[in-house]
């Protein structure tokens, strides 16, 4: 396959074309449809950008999500992007090589973690929604992803639940309830996808993994790199959107996505050379 050449040949960062500028994409909605798989066609785009310049993604899921979506079944995830930033930047890779990590749980403790976990499941249990499946709550290494339908819905079920959410607003009624709830607790609350919504730290939304790239400009391999220019794309860049603090952040130079397929159309408007 294309990608697995492209993946050992690629130019180190420093040589490529487009200097002090990376390429930072959001996944769901922005690279592929909510938990869906990444078209071939747009994955051998991404191979020509990144010939050119330095690529990325950030998004709240684990990287076993993100491999599923952007990887193929003989190509990791991890030699297909240059930086590969899981829950948010939490969980972090540079040119395949794993970055320091924080954990959530460390930083909020397990009593209060219990008195979080409770209060949801009960919200949750009182919902009345047209299905209810299971795993409500999954937890990460950076966050916890909260789900009012389950995430074990079906495709058809997240399409119709996400219908469903948009008229009734229940997962923004749901965070506004938590607000109020856990006022102290420095917790950000970001609606994502179709069916869920992500908790953590504050500060520990998309914005997190830019201190990734900061870090670049101080390596002392040789292989050091001062990111200028940091171009993201996102879909969700509304406010209470999981792309909007990134989108809005002063470091980036933010790019409102509506699908996948608009962010290859900007892309080739940046970079008409690889069109």
């Amino acid at each position: 396959m294309a990608a697995t050449t492209a993946a050992a040949i690629m130019p180190p960062l420093k040589d490529r074309p487009v200097k002090n500028t990376i390429c930072l994409f959001d996944v769901d909605g922005t690279l592929s449809p909510a938990r869906r798989s990444i078209t071939e066609a747009h994955l051998a785009i991404l191979t020509r950008l990144r010939t050119h310049v330095a690529i990325g993604f950030v998004g709240g899921s684990n990287l076993v999500k993100q491999q599923e979506q952007l990887g193929t079944a003989s190509v990791a995830v991890t030699s297909l992007f240059d930086f590969c930033f899981s829950e948010n930047g939490l969980t972090a890779y540079r040119m395949g090589v794993p970055l320091a990590s924080s954990s959530f749980i460390q930083w909020l403790g397990e009593d209060k973690y219990k008195l979080l976990v409770r209060w949801i499941l009960h919200y949750i249990a009182d919902l009345d929604l047209p299905v209810k499946r299971g795993t409500f709550i999954e937890f990460r290494n950076g966050m916890i992803n909260v789900s009012p339908v389950g995430r074990n819905a079906s495709q058809e079920e997240r399409d119709q639940y996400e219908k469903y959410d948009l008229q009734h607003k229940i997962r923004a009624t749901m965070i506004e309830h938590m607000t109020k709830e856990f006022p102290d607790a420095g917790l950000t609350y970001s609606i994502g996808g179709q069916i869920s919504f992500d908790v953590f730290p504050t500060g520990w939304d998309k914005t997190y993994c830019l201190q990734h790239l900061e870090a670049e400009k101080e390596r002392k391999d040789g292989d050091a790199m001062d990111f200028k220019t940091i171009h993201f794309f996102g879909d969700k860049t509304y406010k209470g959107g999981n792309d909007y603090e990134i989108y809005e952040d002063p470091r980036t130079v933010g790019h409102a996505v509506k699908n996948p397929n608009d962010t290859f159309r900007i892309i080739k408007e940046l970079f008409p050379e690889i069109a």
